[in-house]
């Protein structure tokens, strides 16, 4: 799965991009400036990064040119609130391969990253595999050995993300985020219920299981 490093000084920005690219089953790491960004590329397998051009100690100009320098091939996107025209010259100048003005639908930010990935041929896949069980996203469907089936959407989004990263630790309310929406005004506790519903669903499975971290939250284990 790739992942895109989101670098700028709006905590509010790129929890938005996180999601909406999260949500596409991408990874995503952060960094509040260009110094930051430069650190984290430098010890993160990064296969995209979005950048803003207003930051602090490290602008988006300079870490453009220290990236491009770097790493001709690595595709690069400019988020900004700068929309002039001569600032999107000296972007393309300096080596961004994309140019988006803030605001910003999130959901062509998702097409222009998936569109720049193509390009540069790599690979992004929607599908998961652990054990004998593989989880086709653009379908929705769940294959197990032989037999295909498929499971209401929450459902399949709340698996999907649990099964991306085993082992990690997801409280209801990053589930409830990444799943439902920011904007969700339910009970949390629907985390509860669908879960209950994926263990019925899966009781007989021997590939992975659904833990409970009291206190904390849910994770998925993929058994050996």
């Amino acid at each position: 799965m790739p992942t895109i490093l989101v670098a700028d000084d709006d905590a509010n920005i790129r929890e938005l991009v996180c999601l909406f690219l999260g949500n596409d089953g991408f990874e995503t790491v952060e960094a509040r400036d260009g110094k930051e960004a430069l650190s984290v590329y430098a010890s993160t397998q990064v296969d995209l990064v979005v950048l803003d051009i207003m930051m602090p100690i490290m602008d988006g100009w300079t870490l453009c040119k220290e990236l491009r320098r770097g790493n001709p091939d690595l595709p690069l996107l400019i988020l900004t609130a700068r929309g002039e025209t001569w600032e999107k010259v000296k972007g393309f100048q300096l080596g961004t391969d994309d140019y988006m003005t803030k605001p910003f639908d999130p959901l062509e930010l998702t097409v222009r990253v998936k569109a720049l990935l193509k390009r540069y041929r790599i690979g992004y896949t929607q599908t998961i595999r652990f054990g004998n069980v593989i989880l086709d996203r653009q379908a929705y469907k769940v294959m197990r050995g032989t037999e295909s089936f498929t499971l209401p959407l929450k459902e399949f989004d709340l698996l999907y993300k649990l099964a991306g990263t085993p082992g990690q630790i997801y409280t209801r309310e990053q589930l409830i985020d990444q799943i439902w929406g920011i904007d969700y005004a339910g009970d949390d506790r629907t985390i509860d219920v669908h879960i209950k519903r994926l263990r019925e669903r899966f009781a007989t499975t021997s590939d992975f299981r659904i833990e409970t971290v009291r206190g904390l939250g849910y994770r998925l284990e993929v058994n050996e």
